[in-house]
């Protein structure tokens, strides 16, 4: 028998997870630990610290050259992203 306030355990833990304030910061997250399989193996070598704070991404990357090529991308770094996330989790990139 099934009772009628029954819900899927998906949508419990969706609820539960936006009531404790976390999902952005998972979304955050999943966002940082996909960079190398979004930017590839070059990119990820190079970058040392990726972090996101107040929907702003920093990188710290070790090459000059990079740095340039990062900056040029900018928007379309952000805009695929965002796109991997489902929603706008990022709104610009600051690159040091």
């Amino acid at each position: 028998m099934r009772k009628s306030n029954t819900q899927k355990l998906g949508d419990v833990i969706a609820d539960c997870l936006r009531e404790m304030h976390i999902e952005q910061k998972l979304k955050e997250v999943h966002v940082v630990s996909q960079w190398e399989s979004m930017m590839g193996k070059t990119v990820a070598v190079r970058t040392d610290r990726i972090y996101i704070r107040n929907r702003t991404l920093y990188l710290h990357v070790t090459s000059s050259v990079l740095k340039t090529e990062l900056l040029m991308m900018r928007q379309e770094i952000i805009d695929k992203l965002n796109e991997n996330a489902g929603e706008k989790v990022v709104e610009q990139i600051v690159i040091r």
